[in-house]
């Protein structure tokens, strides 16, 4: 039995929960928050070396990328730049802060028997984003066919998630959006506010009991990770499988890249690094109250003197839970 196969039992957990429907409205969040004055940034404690953000219940948080007309990142910005709107509606914003904070990473890479000649130089890629990351960031590893596995839990060893990148089989089909689910569950657990999925994968899914709209609502319940994704698409069903990945990434404030070949992959993850590294982050108070429920869309814009237009990536929207924070934490995977 491979050391996997131990890991896997966190997961596999998750996907009977899927497929039974079970939800508990009663879970609590993955970290408690502490109270913290409204006009001011979450307060940063550190927890065994690591920085864990606490933020009021109430409050809805938004990691933002912005970009200008010729697509470079600004990061000059400050809070007055800024404006929130909530179903339309326009919010006040309770914190803002631009710093390169520590991140919960979760690296999810394609291991069916289409990848097996592509996987060397994508595992270097993903080492390489990890080495162009924060140093304090927390990242797991997941690789997955019909199946997915935890190959290494949260770590801050390059090591470490090189033997788990390495730990593949190269069989099987793509169950993308289970190993989705699953991974940003698993990112739940971490102690990170900020989370951020990185998903390589070579082709379309073909074995997940999770459909597409299905897979993005979880990841709206859920705290919204930021989703990158990478298709290494060939010409067998590249429109639905280029589809998927875009609206992954979209909806979720990140950016879907489709390489033309291997050899471009490298400069990807940088780049997504780079982009992780100089987010903003913005917070409010929904003047709705959380009570009543439902899905909330959400839209940041910004303006600033010296630019003509200014783009803002973040997530759509999220789904206002009563009894759990605004920022969209799940107590655990429910059927859609």
């Amino acid at each position: 039995m491979r050391l996997r196969n131990r890991l896997l039992l966190g997961l596999l957990l998750v996907g009977l929960v899927l497929t039974l429907g079970a939800q508990d409205p009663q879970s609590p969040p993955a970290q408690p928050p502490a109270a913290s004055a409204p006009a001011q940034a979450p307060a940063a404690d550190k927890e065994n070396g690591v920085f864990v953000f606490r933020k009021n219940v109430d409050e809805v948080v938004l990691h933002a990328t912005v970009v200008d007309d010729h697509q470079h990142l600004v990061t000059t910005l400050d809070r007055d730049a800024f404006a929130v709107f909530e179903d339309g509606q326009e919010q006040r914003i309770t914190s803002f802060r631009h710093e390169d904070i520590p991140v919960d990473v979760g690296i999810v890479i394609d291991d069916s028997g289409s990848m097996r000649e592509k996987r060397s130089a994508v595992n270097q890629a993903a080492l390489n984003l990890v080495r162009a990351s924060n140093p304090q960031d927390e990242v797991f590893v997941v690789n997955f066919s019909d199946e997915y596995w935890l190959d290494q839990d949260f770590t801050s060893s390059i090591p470490k998630l090189q033997e788990a990148l390495e730990n593949i089989d190269s069989r099987g089909g793509t169950a993308l959006y289970d190993a989705v689910i699953a991974s940003a569950d698993q990112l739940n657990s971490g102690k990170l506010d900020k989370k951020v999925l990185l998903v390589v994968t070579d082709g379309e899914d073909n074995a997940s009991r999770n459909n597409l709209e299905q897979t993005i609502r979880r990841l709206q319940e859920m705290n919204s990770p930021t989703v990158y994704t990478i298709g290494l698409l060939g010409e067998d069903h590249p429109r639905r499988a280029k589809r998927a990945l875009q609206r992954l990434a979209e909806e979720t404030g990140g950016i879907a890249y489709f390489p033309k070949n291997l050899s471009q992959v490298d400069a990807i993850t940088r780049e997504i690094a780079r982009d992780i590294r100089n987010q903003y982050t913005i917070g409010y108070k929904p003047a709705k109250p959380q009570g009543d429920g439902g899905f909330r869309t959400v839209k940041v814009t910004a303006k600033a003197h010296g630019f003509s237009k200014l783009e803002v990536r973040t997530r759509s929207g999220y789904y206002a839970t009563p009894g759990r924070a605004a920022a969209g934490t799940s107590g655990g995977p429910s059927q859609p």
